[in-house]
């Protein structure tokens, strides 16, 4: 993602209604994990948003970002923050319990170099946390706008993260209600989607798509996908005889 469009998010980040819908779709899903906190890796940070979901939690969370604008920022905001790139992190094999990668994969040309660090930085039965902008039927000039390679399907985030060798447990979309509204709007678009909204604007879209936490709306197609996978625990070695 360019500087520009990083220092952007970070402007609107905290007020509108997109990032504050991920960061309780975030918080929600991290609780669901009902395990005690450990080391947790937020990977493509940005200005570290979804970092900070994760410290509130009680994770020792570190944001790993590429550039140096989101590196800087997510620094003033009190964030442990490592500055690497995604297909190449500058972790220890299986040293943390989580990674998040919320918006990141499809930034990176080599996505699947990336699906494998994750694995190899998760430990044994680690958990990683994935969303990703769905349907290339949804592609428009956001995409452009922002820095993406692909939007994904069902089966092509699938067989990425399982080729990682990574094993998938939930996969469903998100943003089902607002996807008709934003085909709509993209179409005439020139650009991304990051701006400023008014606050009327802003609220009722709030509304709308937290109402999706209690629909079974997941297996509709939205504008995102989510999924929940590990890293499968090792077997235990065979005693000896």
């Amino acid at each position: 993602m360019e500087a520009t469009e990083i220092r952007k998010l970070a402007a609107v980040e905290d007020r509108h209604w997109w990032y504050a819908e991920r960061r309780s779709l975030l918080a929600a899903e991290v609780r669901r994990l009902r395990v005690p906190p450990g080391r947790a890796l937020d990977v493509g940070a940005a200005a570290g948003g979804n970092t900070r979901v994760l410290a509130r939690a009680g994770w020792q969370a570190l944001a790993l970002e590429y550039g140096a604008d989101g590196a800087a920022l997510a620094r003033e905001r009190g964030l442990a923050v490592v500055r690497g790139d995604a297909t190449r992190l500058p972790l220890a094999e299986a040293s943390v319990d989580l990674v998040v990668a919320y918006d990141v994969l499809e930034h990176l040309d080599d996505d699947q170099a990336a699906a494998r660090e994750i694995r190899r930085a998760l430990r044994p039965g680690g958990t990683v946390l994935v969303a990703v902008p769905a349907g290339m039927g949804n592609w428009s000039a956001h995409d452009e706008a922002v820095g993406h390679y692909r939007r994904y399907e069902r089966d092509t985030l699938r067989a990425l993260l399982e080729a990682a060798g990574l094993h998938v447990s939930e996969l469903r979309s998100w943003n089902v209600l607002l996807a008709p509204v934003a085909r709509w709007r993209r179409r005439a678009s020139t650009g991304s989607d990051l701006d400023e909204v008014g606050r009327v604007v802003n609220a009722g879209a709030r509304a709308v798509v937290s109402l999706e936490r209690g629909l079974p709306v997941g297996r509709l197609p939205g504008l995102s996908l989510l999924a929940t996978a590990s890293r499968p625990a090792e077997p235990s070695p065979t005693p000896s005889r």
